[in-house]
């Protein structure tokens, strides 16, 4: 009798992720049974499987994609798992170049999207390198550039070293891409850290004593305005947000700034929310964990752990509780010294609720003071619900090991928000308009669009000359 591997002992066989080899089994590239919610596995087909699997080192690669001269093409930028640029096709979009420095992402973009453009670090290629790559002469017209440069440099949980960071550096570098290849629309994405980064950054130990008075570039948001002027120099139109994704149908609450530059020097309106968090405005209600993830057919789920220590608490803990719903005594004994810190300290040992969007994904759902555990089971988040969660497609096959992958789709932009910044494009390129809904609470922020932003910019400065003055 031929031997049968399980999906497990298959991927140890090859040396994958067992997600891989369901991937690879569902989608019919290699031969295998289905008993129940088991695969089973002929040994013959453990060779083709080796065949199929993706080199880990991934080489540049020129575009193939055919499409026609009614297409929307769009170069595509630190893509990541490509969370933006499924979310931008969805829309109409299609992208013709990727560029990643990541490994595993390299795999993923070479897994799904075989017949696209790939490069790597964008300060390493001319602007005559990325055309060809992309397919592309030097008098075709590039009709979207879509990106988000590393957040790192501009985290309110990191050193918000700004653009002095070697990341931010990348940002700038990316402008000046914008500038240099001058497509109709340019969509930059980034953390909410970028609306209060400085261009220099001082540390708060240093803000204190003789000389403690903060310089211009210091001030809150001069990273971004030192942004908005190179593009409105270069003719651009700029208008940005912080868009809460919950807002756009994704079941996550997950707050981004998204700018978006126009050509015609003239401001795109904000997009269009399908959904409000209560069924405000005619709008359906956000959408819930349980509508993500409740019904997800999976043979089995692949997760990391929670330590032994910590899943005692969670055997204790009900469906949208954390922390805060234990006894005293266990608060103390299951925090230790951060239960004297002070914040919120709301990821700490947190159930989801089933009924409310899911907190934002992070790149790690077992970290102390970000779990993301499962509503009812004693496990964080599998990566097969992390994917359902970020929309991805049922068919979307990442690359790398399981904490590479949650890193993939945690650090992605959830596909429905990608989906609205598509259809602004595509409306804006044909003309329509639409109404933008008055007051709409698009975060949980306030003055977080360009025009309420520079007004409190100016504000800060023109308090600061007084103080100087006084």
């Amino acid at each position: 009798m031929e031997k049968m591997f399980t999906v497990a002992s298959a991927a140890k066989a090859i040396g994958v992720s067992e997600q891989y080899v369901r991937r690879l089994l569902q989608r019919g590239d290699v031969e295998g049974q289905q008993l129940g919610k088991t695969w089973v596995i002929p040994a013959d087909s453990i060779g083709k499987m080796k065949k199929v699997k993706v080199n880990s080192c991934v080489d540049d690669r020129k575009s193939k994609v055919c499409c026609d001269g009614s297409a929307i093409k769009c170069l595509s930028f630190f893509s990541g798992a490509m969370g933006l640029d499924i979310g931008l096709e969805q829309a109409g979009i299609t992208t013709l170049l990727a560029s990643e420095i990541d490994k595993s992402c390299r795999q993923t973009i070479v897994r799904n999207r075989p017949s696209i453009g790939l490069i790597g670090d964008i300060r390493n290629y001319s602007k005559q390198e990325i055309l060809e790559y992309a397919g592309l002469d030097s008098d075709d017209e590039i009709d979207v550039i879509a990106g988000g440069p590393p957040c790192q440099a501009f985290s309110t949980a990191g050193k918000r070293e700004g653009f002095n960071d070697e990341r931010g550096n990348v940002f700038l570098h990316f402008i000046d891409l914008i500038l240099d290849l001058k497509p109709k629309y340019a969509v930059i994405e980034n953390v909410r850290g970028l609306l209060s980064a400085p261009l220099k950054h001082r540390p708060h130990a240093l803000r204190e004593g003789k000389g403690s008075q903060l310089a211009d570039e210091e001030l809150k948001g001069g990273a971004l305005q030192c942004i908005l002027e190179k593009l409105r120099t270069g003719g651009y139109g700029v208008s940005f947000n912080l868009y809460n994704a919950a807002n756009f149908g994704s079941p996550q609450i997950r707050e981004r700034v998204v700018l978006l530059c126009s050509r015609d020097g003239q401001k795109m309106p904000y997009l269009k929310p399908t959904h409000s968090e209560n069924g405000q405005y005619n709008l359906p209600p956000w959408r819930t964990l349980r509508d993500a993830i409740a019904d997800l057919d999976c043979e089995e789920h692949d997760f990391i752990k929670f330590p032994e220590k910590r899943l005692k608490y969670y055997r204790i803990l009900q469906s949208g509780q954390n922390w805060k719903n234990l006894s005293e005594e266990m608060q103390k004994e299951a925090l230790g010294k951060s239960y004297y810190a002070g914040g919120g300290k709301t990821g700490f040992l947190r159930r989801l609720a089933w009924d409310k969007p899911s907190p934002t994904l992070v790149t790690h759902p077992a970290m102390p003071a970000t779990d993301l555990a499962h509503p009812v089971e004693d496990r964080p988040l599998s990566i097969q619900e992390y994917i359902k969660i970020q929309e991805f497609p049922d068919n979307w096959i990442l690359g790398g090991k399981l904490q590479d992958q949650y890193r993939q789709v945690g650090n992605a932009v959830p596909i429905s928000l990608g989906r609205a910044i598509g259809r602004a494009i595509a409306a804006h390129l044909k003309g329509d308009r639409w109404d933008v809904i008055r007051d709409f609470p698009y975060s949980r922020y306030q003055n977080t669009d360009e025009v309420s932003w520079e007004r409190s910019l100016r504000s800060s400065k023109k308090a600061k000359q007084l103080r100087l003055i006084d």
